[in-house]
C-alpha cells in the first residue's frame, strides 16, 4: 500500500512499468469493481455511463488544451488516427520520428500515404517537406521528448500536426491546443482500464474528416433506428460506442489527474528517473521514461523483483505517482 498525491495504490513491489500498463490508484479500482458487482447483479443501463463518459472527455479537454466540444471518443489510437489518415488527400507526405510507435504510422502506411522517418531532433526543421507531421510527445521505445516548442515555431501553415500523448498524458505537463490532432489511450499513464481513448481536433482538420465508423453513439439516444443520418454537430460525429467499464475507471482517474500540480507530477517522476540516471552515469534528462542499455540489465533488473519492459534493445522504466526513491535504489542495487 503507498500513499502518493492524495491517493493510494495497492502497489506491491518495484512496478516501473507504467509505459506498458499504469497501475490505477484505488478509487479508480473501487469504482470499477462496483460497476463490475452492479452489472453482475442487473442492475445497470446503458444510459448510466453517460455521465462517465461526459466526465472523462472533459478531462481529456482539460489535460490537452482543448474545449470539451472538440474531443471524440474511441477505443485505441490507431482506430482513432484511421479517421484522420483516411481524410487526408491521396498519397500524402507524412513525417514522423525514427522508430515511432507503430500504431502512430500505420493507419497513415494503411491509407497508401507516404511516412518519412527521422531523428526526432531533426523532425521540427523538416516539417516544410511534409503534408502531416505525426510523431508522439513522449517516445514509447526510450522516452525522448520531441521538441514541440521548435515544431510549432517551424510548422507551416498548410502542415497539420498530429501528436500521440500516450506517453505523456498524466505526467508531462504541456500545451498541446495548437496542434491539429491530439490522441491518447488512457491504459497507461492515465491510469484508466483498457479499452478507453481519446481524440482532441482542430477546427479546421474537424471539418475534413468523414465519421466513417460513426454508430448509433456519434447521434445519440435520438438516433439508434432508422435513417436518415444524424450526428451530432461537434466532434462526438466521430464518437465509438464507449466501452462501459473503461469509462467508469477513466471518469475518476483523469479528472483526479487534471486537478493535480502537474508540475509536481513532472518533478517527481523525472527526478526519480534522474536518481537513476545519476546512479548509472547517464545524462541528466526530462523524461520520466529511462532507457537502460547496460549488458544483462533486464536480467539482473528482474531478479530483483523490478517489473520493466525489454524495449529497443534496453531495459525501458517508467515512474510515475506510486513510485518512491526506494524504487529508484533498487534499480541502482541491481545493476551495481
Amino acid at each position: 500500500m503507498r500513499h502518493a498525491f492524495g491517493t493510494t495504490f495497492d502497489v506491491d513491489g518495484v512496478y516501473l512499468n507504467t509505459p506498458s500498463i499504469g497501475v490505477p490508484p484505488r478509487p479508480v479500482v473501487d469504482a470499477v469493481s462496483a460497476a463490475v458487482t452492479a452489472w453482475g447483479r442487473a442492475e445497470t443501463s446503458p444510459p448510466q455511463f453517460d455521465g462517465a463518459v461526459a466526465a472523462a472527455r472533459a478531462a481529456f479537454g482539460q489535460l490537452t488544451g482543448f474545449p470539451v466540444s472538440s474531443v471524440a471518443l474511441g477505443t485505441t489510437v490507431s482506430g482513432l488516427l484511421g479517421l484522420v489518415a483516411a481524410s487526408l488527400p491521396p498519397g500524402a507526405r507524412v513525417l514522423t520520428a525514427d522508430r515511432e510507435f507503430t500504431s502512430v504510422t500505420f493507419p497513415f502506411v494503411s491509407a497508401g500515404h507516404e511516412v518519412m522517418e527521422m531523428d526526432i531532433d531533426e523532425l521540427p526543421e523538416r516539417t516544410g517537406a511534409a503534408d502531416v507531421v505525426a510523431v508522439s510527445v513522449v517516445a514509447s521505445a526510450d522516452g525522448a521528448l520531441v521538441d514541440l516548442e521548435a515544431l510549432r515555431a517551424e510548422v507551416g501553415p498548410d502542415t497539420l500536426v498530429v501528436l500521440d500523448a500516450t506517453q505523456s498524458l498524466g505526467w508531462l505537463p504541456a500545451d498541446l491546443g495548437w496542434a491539429d490532432v491530439v490522441v491518447g489511450a488512457g491504459y497507461k499513464w492515465l491510469l484508466a482500464p483498457r479499452g478507453a481513448a481519446w481524440m482532441a481536433l482542430s477546427d479546421r482538420l474537424a471539418e475534413r474528416v468523414v465519421p466513417g465508423q460513426s454508430g448509433w453513439y456519434a447521434g445519440g439516444w435520438d438516433a439508434i433506428y432508422g435513417l436518415p443520418l444524424r450526428l451530432y454537430p461537434d466532434a462526438r460525429r466521430f464518437d465509438l460506442s464507449p466501452v462501459w467499464l473503461a469509462q467508469v475507471g477513466a471518469a475518476v482517474s483523469l479528472p483526479w489527474l487534471a486537478s493535480l500540480d502537474l508540475e509536481a507530477v513532472r518533478d517527481h517522476a523525472v527526478g526519480l528517473a534522474n536518481r537513476v540516471r545519476r546512479g548509472l552515469h547517464l545524462p541528466a534528462g526530462e523524461s520520466a521514461i529511462v532507457s537502460v542499455r547496460h549488458h544483462g540489465a533486464a536480467d539482473r533488473l528482474a531478479a530483483a523483483g523490478v517489473r520493466c519492459a525489454v524495449r529497443g534493445g534496453g531495459a525501458r522504466l517508467g515512474f510515475h505517482l506510486h513510485n518512491t526513491e526506494a524504487d529508484a535504489d533498487t534499480v541502482l542495487e541491481a545493476l551495481a
